[in-house]
């Protein structure tokens, strides 16, 4: 019972006085299709961090958003409404908290892929589909700023991407603390 009316508690000091966010280092994307455009999509989220508020450290509170909105809710769910999210966790490695959520995927769009008349090479748009990620690396093409998409031929079955989003500094806090005392 505390723990609900804690989580509630936490939730509504959010709706009200949220005005730091989580962010990642990267992102690393993992589509493994099958022949039917099917598939599934592993998402890392590298070093889990907090922006601070102006100077204030906001950490506990990005935490339990966190936990609430997409470890324990259903966030992630209503990110990929037409696909169908396996599983999702939190992990430390190399020192940093990491996430990872797996979704299996019954078509390409579900998941920001495009493939042209199933004929074409794969394409997934960095510049639009992931607003404040950019490009990093990809076992595929990418058109750059003017045409900021990935592709990869269609003969290729896993498909890899890595965006950057924010590298750590004097605004971010790292949630691994925060994990620790959770876990």
């Amino acid at each position: 019972m505390n723990k609900k009316v804690y989580s509630i508690s936490i939730l509504l000091l959010l709706v009200f006085f949220l005005t730091a966010c989580l962010t990642v280092e990267k992102k690393v994307y993992t589509f493994e299709l099958k022949d039917n455009n099917s598939g599934t999509l592993t998402i890392r989220f590298v070093n889990v961090m907090s922006m601070k508020d102006d100077t204030a450290d906001v950490s506990q509170s990005d935490f339990d958003e966190m936990i609430m909105s997409y470890i324990e809710g259903n966030q992630l769910e209503q990110d990929y409404p037409e696909a169908l999210v396996r599983s999702k966790r939190l992990f430390e490695e190399d020192g940093v908290l990491n996430g990872e959520v797996i979704i299996d995927f019954e078509n390409l769009k579900s998941v920001g892929l495009f493939q042209y008349e199933s004929k074409g090479p794969y394409m997934f748009n960095v510049g639009s589909f992931l607003d404040s990620e950019a490009y990093l690396s990809s076992n595929g093409e990418y058109g750059g700023d003017v045409m900021p998409v990935v592709f990869w031929p269609k003969s290729l079955k896993t498909l890899t991407l890595t965006t950057y989003i924010t590298d750590p500094d004097e605004t971010t806090i790292s949630l691994l603390d925060e994990y620790k005392n959770w876990n």
